[in-house]
């Protein structure tokens, strides 16, 4: 499979509950005679997102004798609820069996250490193959494939134990974000149905698209109503953030038309991220809003941690903010970090974001600065009000301007909708109990609220307040113990079978580290295309998170006009400093394990 030939007994399958099985638990002795396919994954997690789709071929390729399972490891406290994971599975469309690891125990056995990341066990139950991040269908497929050869007399074909959940019909299914047209109807992202939908109140007035994956959308998230000169010279009324489809669509709410107006279809992976909007790569697009002082829409890209902004007339598209590391960082707009930014507002002279991976509330200004009101880095949240320097909030997605000038904010996994107030800084809780509030429209005098979960919009008053004090929750992940001073860091990645590094117009690999606080570093940050490097770790600091962004390019090795492709992994690993720490980290992008 590759040069690291050990035989890694696979470990057993733990959790609490299993999801899409009918209510039977798997063993790794069920899966005998299998090839079996770990996806560790989390529900929030748009690179997990990317990996769902990314397996769907290869399920349907090797359904006689590959069984994948999903091991949920969550991230957030809420991600960790079997409902949650329920919805999220109805949601995405999953149709294998998922484990729930909430204590990460599976996570910890398989020495996992991001998010996603696939482990590949051969049919007599040894671990061959560890992937982390996306982009690894094509080495998976050659992976699968030599092992159908290598166990073609031991195999068991046929049989799966994926029992799929009941379905309930509701008129939206997991619906996003919504935006109030000029006869005062909604229109609706309907992102469990594939389409965009017209409502005056309760009534579908209209269906934009066919209900099915890809007619013409796929899982849509926001809608930004386009100013009425721009859309009559652009030739449609909004745009789209056609999510799963890494496009944007442009409708026409006079004639129902739906086009193609940003985007190949295909993933952005590494290429430039500007021009003929056309021909330019995107990546998950999930909110979408128009903000005058850029003349532009500004489109979340929540799968690189970045903006851009989109001129719907002259057809263009270009990087509006961020540097596709993830993390929180502010400052200048070009140099900042975001973490999957979700939700949009607009206030006089401020963009206002959400931040779901930072669990942040954050703006820019007309200077192209990037500031934080609420949110602290990856791995710290809760539901806590007070003080913004004190508040927490637990991965909100949608954001919506109040009329007296505050931010009202869909906190998602608080199931909440909370108030910050910019004069005083002071964050409060409007309202809970709701299913995982995605998005925020002011109507009148109420704020309706899309609740994804509960597939219904519900309306609210926007002057309710109550006062939470909460607790902070950090992500269960165990941090690496490292020693301060200097540590050797490697990233591991060989080629799958067939495939060698694409060295033909330079280096193939680029290693790219940075970290929070910045002064954790004190030698080795910025970027290189060596995966090997030595840092140095500053005393004096206890604890911080090494964030770091590893690519390689690798080509088919035997033919004259190979394929080539770009595996590309984001890391935030947590540390903790420690005198007698380990003084090297070895991550895996892709290769087989060490015994």
């Amino acid at each position: 499979m590759s040069n690291r030939q050990a035989r890694v007994r696979a470990p057993e399958l733990a959790g609490r509950e299993w999801i899409n099985t009918g209510g039977e638990r798997l063993r790794l002795a069920d899966l005998r005679g299998k090839i079996t396919l770990l996806d560790f994954w989390t529900s929030g997690c748009i690179n997990c997102l990317h990996v769902l789709d990314e397996l769907r071929p290869l399920e349907a390729e090797f359904a006689d004798v590959l069984v994948t399972i999903g091991v949920h490891s969550p991230k957030f406290l809420h991600e960790g609820e079997a409902a949650a994971i329920e919805a999220a599975v109805r949601r995405y469309e999953v149709h294998h069996p998922v484990l729930n690891d909430p204590e990460l125990t599976t996570w910890s056995q398989y020495a996992v250490r991001a998010w996603p990341t696939l482990v590949v066990v051969d049919p007599e139950g040894y671990v061959v193959h560890v992937a982390a991040g996306e982009g690894h269908a094509e080495a998976l497929r050659r992976v699968i494939a030599e092992l159908v050869v290598k166990h073609e007399g031991t195999l068991r074909r046929g049989g799966s134990p994926y029992v799929p959940l009941d379905e309930a019909e509701s008129l939206l299914r997991f619906p996003s974000k919504a935006v109030s047209i000029a006869n005062g109807h909604l229109l609706v992202a309907d992102t469990g149905n594939h389409s965009i939908v017209e409502l005056d109140g309760d009534r579908l007035v209209r269906r934009f698209g066919t209900g099915k994956r890809g007619e013409p959308f796929t899982e849509p998230s926001g809608v930004a109503l386009l100013p009425p000169e721009v859309a009559e010279r652009a030739g449609y009324h909004a745009v789209v953030a056609d999510t799963a489809a890494h496009q944007l669509q442009g409708l026409n709410l006079d004639t129902g038309e739906v086009t193609v107006v940003a985007g190949t279809g295909e993933q952005w992976r590494d290429d430039d991220s500007g021009g003929d909007a056309r021909k330019v790569d995107l990546t998950s697009p999930w909110d979408v809003i128009w903000w005058e002082p850029a003349s532009a829409v500004i489109v979340a890209m929540a799968g690189n941690h970045t903006l851009s902004a989109f001129d719907p007339v002259e057809g263009t598209i270009r990087r509006f903010a961020g540097t596709t590391v993830e993390g929180l960082r502010d400052g200048e707009a070009s140099e900042a970090f975001f973490a999957q930014t979700s939700g949009f507002a607009v206030t006089p002279g401020k963009l206002w974001l959400a931040d779901a991976e930072t669990s942040a509330l954050r703006w820019i200004d007309e200077s192209s600065t990037v500031h934080t009101a609420v949110g602290v880095d990856l791995f710290s949240f809760g539901h806590r009000d007070g003080d913004a320097a004190e508040a927490l909030l637990q991965h909100p997605l949608g954001l919506a301007a109040l009329p007296d000038g505050s931010i009202a904010i869909a906190d998602t996994y608080n199931g909440a909708v909370r108030r910050y107030d910019p004069r005083t800084t002071q964050v409060s809780t409007v309202a809970t109990g709701l299913a995982e509030p995605s998005g925020l429209l002011v109507q009148g005098d109420e704020l309706l609220v899309v609740e994804s979960s509960g597939h219904r919009i519900t309306a609210i008053a926007a002057d309710g307040v109550e006062s939470v004090e909460g607790d902070a929750h950090a992500v269960r992940r165990p941090p690496s113990v490292l020693s301060p001073g200097e540590l050797e860091f490697s990233v591991v990645f060989t080629p799958p079978p067939g495939e060698k590094l694409d060295d033909r117009y330079g280096p193939s690999t680029r290693l790219e580290i940075s970290a929070s606080p910045p002064e954790l570093l004190a030698e080795g940050a910025g970027v290189g295309t060596d995966l090997v490097r030595r840092i140095r770790l500053a005393d004096g600091i206890t604890e911080g998170v090494l964030q770091v962004v590893a690519q390689a390019a690798s080509c088919d090795s035997a033919t004259e006009h190979p394929v080539c492709r770009v595996t590309r992994q984001d890391w935030g690993v947590p540390v903790r400093l420690e005198p007698g720490g380990e003084r090297a980290l070895e991550l895996m992008m892709a290769g087989t394990p060490a015994e």
